[in-house]
């Protein structure tokens, strides 16, 4: 896994690298419509296809998984096909799988479309950055960074307000549609201008490592996702998943430290600034994707939002993105904790905050915390990038960028997974407690005017009392979630005094 993903490739004209430019940053954008664009068409999603919240909630972290285990795959892939190849068959694919589930009729084929979706998407990101580090100098390569990220933040920024009229106006396949041109140009984009380059015979890549690894990783975001539903370790199946994963671990640390060329060199754990910066980076996928996933349902089916109103608010963490990086770039000569710092603050803010939403919640609240939000992400991104590969050798990169954008992917569905859970876990806990004061010795339901159409006496106050409590207790799951997001800032930032900052 050691090769390095690109070539050098060979001098070229501005307006020509300006075009290869363009067209990687095409591709990356690719894949970052789809990481958000499904996310609020969730609770349509939940209708059409008759799942649980935890159920639909697999269209993301399955997608994540999925791009977690394939990700670090990229090196070996290049080197063993080219670049050309392997961006020309990962966005063919991805475009194939984008059409496909657009004709799902039922949850498991969406689901295996988009691991798909995934999977072909993984490459991209790494692969784009690549080759825009081997077109450039190093002189321009800051600038071309800067365009490369911009592609990395629009996409998410503009993809929920998109997702969210066209599901609101002709429903929830046509956020899967929109992408297919988009996937055309590009596809049309990688035949026409990148060249060939970064095959390097003879490397291979250690399977023995990966498959262990992909099987443990797998088998633990299934136990995420199904432990609830299955009652834990009632379950023979939850009980036999634990045992796969603790014994793939073993055998993956175990192999990895006698073979000679393992799936993930031992050498990297050396670097204390990589390690610090992989617990980082661990927690900002947890904090970087939830939102999307936990706000739509939020508002949808709680608040009442309509979906395109629930898409602009999401776009609005987007914008918050922009103005994150835009101040990272500006902070550059400060000392990059600063940056980490204030950006788990804004993001640990955000959650509380969200954490006290109630049924009154305005927009412009739900909006002004997207943008807090976002520009928390996009403040820590930027100084944990430098600070997580500042003293690595050059030698050591293409494996420590591989484990990286893994454990950031991990994260995400881990807590996602998580969140999700403590909103059913806690909602139902407070839907029983409520209930429990419902009987005739409550002295409220003697008063009309507090019980308005609420009533024990009558079959029809009965429904409306039962849902008016589901509805309680289920902002109570929501906001112990939020809680737990907060919970995750604050720990992350005693990590801080272990990072090692190198003097100029």
């Amino acid at each position: 896994m050691s090769a390095s993903p690109a070539a050098a490739v060979p001098d070229a004209t501005a307006a020509s690298r300006l075009i290869v430019l363009i067209t990687v940053s095409l591709c990356t954008m690719l894949y970052a419509l789809t990481m958000t664009i499904v996310n609020v068409a969730l609770p349509q999603l939940q209708g059409a296809l008759s799942a649980t919240p935890d159920q639909v909630s697999w269209v993301v972290t399955l997608n994540v998984v999925a791009t977690a285990v394939v990700t670090p795959m990229t090196g070996w892939m290049v080197a063993r096909f080219g670049q050309r190849q392997v961006l020309i068959w990962s966005v063919a694919g991805f475009s194939l799988f984008s059409l496909l589930c657009a004709t799902a009729t039922t949850l498991p084929p969406l689901l295996f479309y988009r691991i798909g979706q995934g999977a072909l998407g993984a490459p991209l990101v790494p692969l784009a950055q690549a080759i825009i580090v081997a077109n450039y100098p190093p002189a321009k390569r800051a600038m071309a960074q800067g365009v490369f990220g911009m592609s990395v933040v629009i996409g998410p920024a503009i993809a929920p307000m998109l997702g969210g009229y066209l599901a609101e106006e002709y429903g929830w396949r046509w956020i899967f549609l929109l992408i297919l041109p988009l996937c055309v140009i590009a596809l049309l984009g990688v035949l026409a201008f990148i060249r060939d380059g970064g095959r390097q015979p003879g490397t291979r890549l250690d399977w023995t490592g990966f498959i262990l690894l992909s099987l443990a990783v797998s088998a633990l975001q299934f136990v995420m996702d199904r432990g609830q539903r299955l009652d834990w370790f009632e379950s023979d199946l939850i009980i036999l998943l634990a045992m796969l994963i603790g014994l793939s671990l073993y055998m993956f640390v175990v192999h990895t430290a006698t073979t000679d060329r393992p799936f993930i060199s031992p050498a990297l754990f050396l670097d204390r600034n990589f390690s610090v910066g992989l617990f980082l980076v661990f927690v900002y996928g947890m904090l970087n994707m939830t939102p999307l996933v936990l706000m739509p349902p939020l508002l949808h089916d709680l608040m009442g939002f309509p979906d395109s109103l629930i898409g602009t608010l999401l776009g609005t963490r987007g914008a918050g993105m922009v103005l994150g990086f835009f101040a990272a770039s500006r902070m550059g000569r400060l000392d990059p904790r600063i940056g980490i710092l204030l950006g788990l603050g804004l993001i640990g803010l955000s959650g509380w905050r969200t954490a006290g939403f109630d049924f009154n919640i305005s927009a412009f609240e739900v909006g002004w915390i997207g943008v807090l939000q976002g520009f928390g992400c996009g403040l820590m991104w930027v100084p944990l990038s430098v600070v997580t590969f500042a003293t690595l050798p050059a030698r050591l990169l293409p494996d420590a960028s591989a484990i990286f954008h893994l454990l950031r992917n991990f994260g995400s569905s881990i807590f996602i997974s998580l969140s999700v859970l403590a909103v059913v876990r806690s909602g139902s806990v407070a839907y029983a407690e409520i209930t429990e004061t419902v009987s005739p010795f409550n002295e409220a339901f003697a008063f009309d005017s507090i019980r308005g159409l609420w009533s024990i006496d009558s079959t029809p106050g009965l429904g409306a009392l039962a849902d008016e409590i589901g509805r309680q207790a289920t902002l109570i799951g929501y906001t112990n979630a939020f809680v737990m997001y907060t919970i995750a800032c604050v720990a992350a930032l005693p990590l801080m005094l272990f990072i090692r900052i190198r003097q100029r």
